[in-house]
């Protein structure tokens, strides 16, 4: 089974949650639109923003296999990340709800 890997995306200072939401559906209608085998390895989105001292964050567990398209494509985007930390890993069946939303592909 593969591992997958969490990618922690960030707000703009002082941005809304509604404004960041936003954001974060255009980018991933993009992706859906024009790599849709990338969109294929995100696998779930968490139910809900994490606010931090730095900002609002919103985290996706994603295959390892599309982190360095999904990493340009943030970049292309303007989205800031949080660096990515391969030693924590998710199954499959951890991410579940209440915490993530499996992503119907």
């Amino acid at each position: 089974m593969d591992e997958l890997i969490r990618v922690s995306l960030a707000a703009e200072p002082g941005e809304s949650p509604q404004d960041f939401g936003q954001r974060l559906s255009r980018f991933w209608t993009h992706m859906l639109r024009n790599r849709p085998d990338d969109f294929e390895r995100v696998f779930a989105e968490s139910t809900d923003f994490e606010s931090t001292r730095q900002g609002l964050r919103r985290h996706y567990l994603v295959e390892r296999s599309v982190l360095p398209i999904l990493e340009a494509e943030l970049q292309a985007a303007g989205f800031k990340y949080d660096p990515v930390d391969f030693d924590d890993t998710y199954s499959r069946y951890e991410a579940v709800p209440p915490d993530w939303w499996q992503i119907e592909h």
